[in-house]
């Protein structure tokens, strides 16, 4: 047998952490990195954060899974800080961002498909987007690198152009039910949408009677440096997927919508086995009483003005491989004019930092929301060294 008892389908770097402690990692040789990785934006208050340990600890001595056939008190009260909190009057809780944002498609077909409006079933989405490796959602998407093997996509998605509200217009047909898109892509190279282009898609919601559904699943929760990324814009959106920062760690996301929006979404409609159970629920709660006692946006703020400043500052030393900063909050990118993920290893293995690659030849820098200026100091001098120390390639190589 050649195959791996994991299936092979991530490229695992050497690197095996086995503990974590606050910002940083330990591997298992022993060897400590500075985590600006975070799981790709999930640790959002770091690791062994003790609320969160606790209150998970908590909840699992006491009860961690029942079917939602029963009352959920638990689910009644993050629900409702999430309502308080947001524009949403209503939320279904998923495990992961992929079925929030199942949850979100799903959620704009129904409310057209609800008053019988049964050809409404198309929503425009936005080339370089990524919306999760489910079938729905890598069809959501226009990466053919997610399509391959995968083929044939399911249908009701129209790609057009990120931040061209021209071709939005152009794509808007009588199929159409609304808009998907994430306000700050990730994964597609940490590329923020224009204030005109989000208030463009509002406004053509509202002519045309769409569902305006925010993928924030990476962008959300703290990690632009408001709660959530869309309220930046000055705009209110129908549907929000969220998930990641959510649970600090815990598998956990939701699916946030408007009474509006979630007409469609009756009883039977939707489901999910372990979505809202007990544990998660209480991770949840412990996240934002965290978020709350911590003063966490304000942290990601404050962090987020020095970590800008000097990496601008500091890439106009390497004019041969760094190009532009880009981000909002603790959603930064350094666009490379090298492939990233030569970078990425090097800094890891190197100098042991941990950061994460995007497309648009991105380094993506996703740190906990709970970073301090010694992190920044730790993190601005293991890439000074990573930058004077990367083999780049002789020129005309």
């Amino acid at each position: 047998m050649s195959i791996t008892p994991l299936m092979p389908v991530y490229p695992r770097t050497a690197f095996r952490p086995v503990r974590g402690e606050h910002c940083h990692l330990i591997g298992e040789d022993g060897r400590r990195y500075l985590d600006f990785a975070a799981g790709i934006a999930v640790n959002a208050l770091g690791h062994s954060h003790a609320g969160l340990i606790g209150a998970i600890q908590h909840q699992a001595a006491t009860l961690m899974h029942v079917s939602n056939l029963y009352g959920s008190p638990l689910g009644e009260v993050l629900a409702q800080r999430l309502v308080d909190l947001t524009f949403a009057d209503t939320v279904f809780f998923t495990n992961s961002g992929a079925e929030a944002v199942e949850c979100a498609i799903k959620t704009a077909r129904a409310y057209h498909q609800h008053v019988g409006n049964n050809h409404k079933f198309e929503l425009i989405t936005f080339n370089q987007a990524f919306h999760g490796r489910t079938l729905a959602t890598i069809s959501a998407s226009s990466q053919e690198k997610m399509h391959k093997g995968f083929e044939p996509l399911l249908p009701g998605f129209k790609y057009v152009e990120f931040n061209d509200l021209d071709a939005v217009k152009a794509a808007i047909g009588p199929n159409t039910a609304g808009f998907l898109i994430e306000p700050i892509q990730g994964e597609g190279g940490i590329r923020a949408a224009s204030d005109d282009f989000m208030k463009g898609l509002r406004a053509l919601a509202d002519e045309h009677d769409l569902i305006l559904a925010l993928d924030e699943v990476q962008c959300g929760y703290g990690r632009s440096g408001t709660f959530f990324a869309y309220e930046q814009y000055g705009i209110t959106p129908d549907v929000v997927a969220s998930a990641k920062g959510i649970g600090g760690g815990f598998p956990l996301g939701a699916c946030l919508a408007t009474e509006k929006a979630a007409r469609g979404m009756a009883a039977g409609s939707h489901g999910s086995t372990y979505g809202g159970n007990p544990l998660a629920m209480a991770a949840g709660v412990a996240v934002l009483d965290a978020f709350a006692a911590e003063d966490v946006l304000a942290n990601v703020r404050d962090k987020s003005a020095k970590i800008v400043g000097r990496l601008e500052q500091f890439i106009g030393n390497y004019p041969e491989l760094f190009e532009e900063v880009r981000g909002r909050g603790l959603l930064l990118g350094v666009k490379l004019k090298v492939e990233p993920r030569g970078f990425v290893a090097h800094l890891r293995d190197n100098h042991g930092v941990l950061t994460v690659s995007g497309g648009d030849n991105t380094l993506r820098i996703v740190p906990p929301l709970v970073i301090d200026d010694s992190h920044i100091d730790e993190f601005m001098d293991k890439l000074s060294a990573g930058a004077a120390s990367f083999p780049l390639e002789p020129a005309g190589q």
